[in-house]
């Protein structure tokens, strides 16, 4: 339930009809306020609250059920977009445009710091990398697991680039304690323990959307993280599975405007996995931005070629730097366009 409040309520009237609320009927009350109004979210069982009662309190200007399964992620309880900043001043969501680039893997200390100067050097804002890597073969290379998380961390001292790395499991969660954003990826969207865990924490949480989730399947997911009190959520868009094989997954940029419609949390796509292919990268990129994503997850290799995963959808840094200035050109022009 949503109940819009009466801007001439006072601080004494919304504290009285609050404790109302979650002492009679057992309701958890969350509140927003925005430049024009204050938001109460009621989650739990509002059944028992009849809407006719709510709308003749004084301090209620208007009251109306919410029919989806997700709260604490929706827009209607929160109006005004989400934005994360990090202590290093980043921001996501604040309607620039962010880059994460780096490798899929992190294959050495050489590799790792020259990668991270130059995608800072060209506009990211984060780096990018993988320490602990899921593989579809038990033979592939899965990472360098904590020394890569230690040469990630080498290359943030070396840049100044805050770093995001993906967790595989619940006990790894101490050692992702100096992570500055932790990835979950699409083969754990639906690990709930996880996700439960991680709502425990204080941490940004970059959320991809799994293989063959729906949307709303993603934003329940998003919501047992918030549901724990981490209310740090990104969404990330990779492409999902169907049964087209002209690329590794067919990336789905109508789920930005729809995202964004039904929730407050910023978006930001990876190109990279979504196509599987460098090539399409650049146009997936460019596209991305047009459909309003808040940024952008590139990978970026020194040597695609010899890479120990996923060599194929890498760009190599001096491409990096042309698709970096053509989506900030683009940004510019988007949000002027937007704008006008």
């Amino acid at each position: 339930m949503i109940i819009v409040l009466n801007p001439h309520a006072t601080k004494e009237q919304v504290a009285l009809f609050k404790n109302t609320l979650e002492e009679k009927y057992g309701v958890t009350v969350n509140t927003w306020v925005g430049v024009e109004s204050t938001v109460l979210g009621l989650i739990g069982d509002t059944t028992q609250i009849g809407e006719d009662w709510v709308s003749a309190q004084e301090v209620v200007e208007s009251v109306k059920r919410v029919q989806e399964p997700y709260k604490k992620v929706n827009r209607k309880f929160h109006p005004d977009n989400t934005v994360i900043e990090l202590p290093t001043g980043q921001k996501i969501g604040d309607g620039s445009l962010c880059i994460m680039a780096g490798p899929c893997s992190v294959e050495s200390e050489e590799q790792i710091n020259y990668v991270a100067q130059r995608v800072k050097d060209a506009g990211a804002a984060f780096l990018r990398g993988g320490a602990f890597k899921p593989r579809t073969s038990p033979y592939s290379f899965q990472g360098l697991k904590a020394e890569g998380l230690d040469l990630l961390k080498g290359a943030r001292k070396v840049t100044g680039l805050p770093i995001v790395t993906e967790i595989m499991r619940v006990n790894h969660i101490d050692m992702f304690e100096s992570v500055d954003i932790i990835q979950v990826g699409a083969r754990n969207m639906q690990n709930f323990e996880l996700l439960k865990e991680l709502g425990k924490t204080d941490k940004p949480i970059l959320l991809k959307r799994g293989l063959a989730n729906t949307i709303e399947e993603w934003l329940m997911s998003a919501e047992y993280i918030m549901a724990g009190g981490n209310d740090k959520v990104i969404l990330c868009e990779r492409g999902i599975r169907t049964y087209e094989t002209a690329t590794r997954n067919t990336l789905d940029l109508s789920a930005i405007p729809i995202v964004k419609k039904r929730s407050h949390l910023p978006v930001i796509v990876d190109p990279s996995h979504a196509t599987g292919k460098s090539s399409l990268v650049e146009q997936m990129s460019l596209a991305a931005v047009a459909a309003g994503a808040d940024g952008l997850m590139i990978e970026v290799h020194n040597d695609p070629k010899h890479a120990l995963s996923d060599g194929a959808q890498s760009l190599t840094p001096d491409k990096f730097d042309e698709v970096a200035r053509k989506v900030f050109a683009l940004k510019k022009a988007y949000d002027e366009i937007m704008n006008s």
